[in-house]
């Protein structure tokens, strides 16, 4: 390929500059000096070119230069980079001027390099290559900008190597003309959040820990670079317990033209975690006077579920209503019953408990469930109350039990109207609220409750905190009259923002933006269905029956998920007339047609076809016997944000009735 004259040129200045920069040519006089005297014999008078190449080749001289030039590297990562507003992620070989960024802009470089101390890892075998193994994967959070590391196999000493360009002047922090200085990040209080998630060889996740980076000590370090260990902290009852420690380094970009001095920064960050101190603890004062007075107005409130604190993963007691916040979906999600679709799909697990006693409690920060994909019902009331919040509802998360008294939490709207809607998260029901009079005469009629909530101790959102103080706490006997302060307590609402508003806290966990799915959809299904045709077959050669697949069928069930899915997500029911007239023409009479459909919410195979197997009509399906059997399967992923899936599945079979 040739270059024209001004690229030419252009690229030997380039090079020039860069042997300069390098210090390549006193190298060489100092490597050619030493090879005369230790290789030139006393009756040779001269060393060939061939030597001399050979003597820096040894000594790695050209291995350098090809390394740092990497000009063909250069040019393809350039023109694959990330548009300027957009974070960029670097693998090991990165540097800053491989990125194509805005310059008038203030950037953090973050690099992870490598880990130590995992000793739950201690004893796990070197991995073998192509082997499917544990991974650990590091995910982050700053200012409206998320970032993943590469997953990397768990291991006493990790291997993490990731860098991330962090954009520091952001949310119209100083006008785009002027770069922000070291006082202006200084005033920026957002930590950076990092979650640690393990993924084990079945793509089950787990929260291995959470913690907030505090970035500024770079802003007193000379030339804008500092280097750091990070203890991570292990969760839930191990939140005392060092998990791990991670190696970290910040720079600047571009450099600081003026650093402050370390006792600056130092003081700034006392000051703000003793004025955070303060806020915390004139509103622990407010919430015992407020719970000390709902006592008073009777005995038996004590044993209702009032929550005003829970705890973290990290263990931390926090004010209920900073778990919530409006939450935009952008264009990720269109509608408030597609965003409890959305949450309904992410999985639920308990916390964890090491022995037995009972529930542990644990609220997650949104980025903690969001990374690990489940979490429990307090989770999931939270983001849906943030979303339906962010689509301009009056929304809040109700705490009370289920039957046999199981602490729960749910959500609840109030329409303009007066009209109360309950939205279970974690199935996406919608249930509107018609309180029974218990004043009625006994055989007058009343209505029959459709949800499963037996009573209710308060309601919170972002801005309100409520104590139920009707002399039942029976949902069925409830008024949803948040306004009538003789039921329903009101906490103070400037209280509540002291410490619960943006920015109200250093110690406040920003809220993360939600991230579209990598998933595809069309790929997916199609190896879910390939993987479950497997199965099947496997399954009959077991019982002796031979499998015939008929495609046609398998692809008029298509129709069928589809509709399903929609009616999960829009209450309404649509396509089934198409469907069941496109199934009564592809059965001929006298040939019987079954099908089975099921919902998951993971992406495991094996996994799903074992519980199919547990329903008597799927068994019934699989394990058909007859004569002209056919049988069917269809697969249709629908996708979510946060690469959350709906997995639909249908088998069907049709077969000759032998009476």
């Amino acid at each position: 390929m040739s270059l024209p004259p001004e690229k030419a040129s252009e690229l030997k200045q380039l090079i020039q500059q860069q042997l300069s920069k390098m210090d390549v040519h006193g190298r060489i006089r100092e490597i050619l000096a030493e090879t005369i005297r230790e290789e030139l014999a006393p009756d040779q008078q001269h060393l060939s070119a061939e030597d001399l190449i050979k003597a820096l080749r040894r000594r790695g001289i050209i291995d350098d230069v090809m390394k740092e030039l990497n000009f063909v590297t250069d040019s393809v990562e350039q023109e694959l980079s990330a548009s300027p507003k957009q974070p960029v992620g670097f693998d090991k070989q990165s540097t800053l001027k491989k990125t194509n960024i805005d310059p008038t802009r203030r950037y953090l470089y973050l690099q992870v390099l490598g880990g130590k101390a995992f000793l739950e890892h201690l004893q796990e075998p070197e991995p073998l290559p192509g082997q499917v193994c544990s991974t650990f994967t590091l995910c982050l959070h700053y200012r409206n900008q998320r970032f993943r590391s590469k997953p990397v196999p768990c291991a006493c000493e990790p291997d993490f190597h990731d860098g991330f360009l962090l954009e520091v002047h952001r949310e119209n922090l100083g006008d785009g003309t002027r770069m922000a200085d070291s006082t202006t990040m200084l005033s920026i209080s957002d930590p950076i959040h990092m979650v640690l998630i393990k993924t084990d060889i079945f793509g089950e996740t787990t929260l291995v820990a959470s913690y907030f980076l505090e970035w500024r000590s770079v802003l007193g370090s000379e030339n804008g670079v500092t280097s750091l260990t990070v203890e991570l902290m292990g969760v839930g009852t191990e939140s005392k317990v060092s998990v791990g420690i991670l190696n970290i380094k910040f720079e600047m970009y571009p450099p600081l033209s003026q650093t402050l001095s370390q006792e600056v920064v130092n003081t700034q960050l006392a000051l703000e975690r003793q004025k955070t101190a303060e806020k915390e603890r004139l509103f622990l004062v407010y919430a015992k006077q407020w719970w000390r007075e709902y006592l008073q107005i009777r005995p038996s409130h004590n044993s209702r579920l009032v929550k005003i604190f829970a705890q973290d993963e990290n263990g931390i007691n926090r004010p209920v209503c900073s778990y919530v916040k409006p939450l935009r979906a952008g264009r990720l999600l269109d509608t408030p019953r597609q965003a409890a679709r959305f949450v309904n799909v992410l999985g639920y697990e308990r916390a964890p408990v090491i022995g037995g006693g009972g529930k542990q409690e644990q609220w997650c920060t949104l980025l903690a469930f969001l990374c690990r994909n489940k979490g429990d019902c307090e989770d999931h009331a939270n983001l849906l109350c943030s979303l339906l919040l962010g689509y301009g509802l009056e929304a809040f998360v109700c705490v009370g039990t289920k039957a046999k008294g199981v602490p729960h939490a749910w959500v609840m709207t109030c329409g303009t109207d007066g009209t109360i809607t309950f939205w279970e998260s974690l199935t996406g029901h919608r249930y509107i609220h018609k309180p029974t009079n218990p004043d009625e005469p006994p055989l007058a009629e009343q209505p029959k409750p459709l949800h499963p909530y037996r009573t209710i101790g308060c309601v919170f959102n972002h801005q309100m905190f409520l104590g139920n103080c009707q002399p039942s706490d029976a949902v069925e006997t409830c008024v949803f009259d948040l306004n009538d302060e003789s039921k329903w307590k009101p906490m103070s609402e400037e209280a509540i923002k002291s410490v619960c508003a943006p920015g109200a806290t250093t110690s406040l966990p920003p809220f993360p933006p939600l991230c579209a799915s990598t998933v595809d959809a069309s790929v997916t299904s199609n190896e879910i269905e390939m993987q479950l045709r497997l199965l099947v077959s496997e399954h009959r050669k077991d019982l002796g029956l031979t499998t015939v697949w008929e495609d046609q069928l398998s692809y008029l069930l298509s129709p069928a998920l589809a509709s399903y899915e929609f009616e999960r997500t829009t209450s309404i029911s649509a396509g089934n007339e198409e469907f069941q007239d496109a199934i009564r023409r592809a059965v001929p009479d006298g040939h019987t047609f079954k099908g089975f459909p099921i919902h998951f919410v993971y992406r495991n195979a094996r996994r799903a076809f074992a519980t199919c197997l547990r329903s008597p009509f799927c068994e019934e399906i699989i394990c058909c016997r007859g004569d002209q059997v056919r049988l069917a399967v269809r697969v249709r992923v629908f996708t979510y944000p946060e690469s959350a899936c709906a997995v639909w599945i249908m088998f069907a079979c049709k077969y000759r009735s032998v009476l």
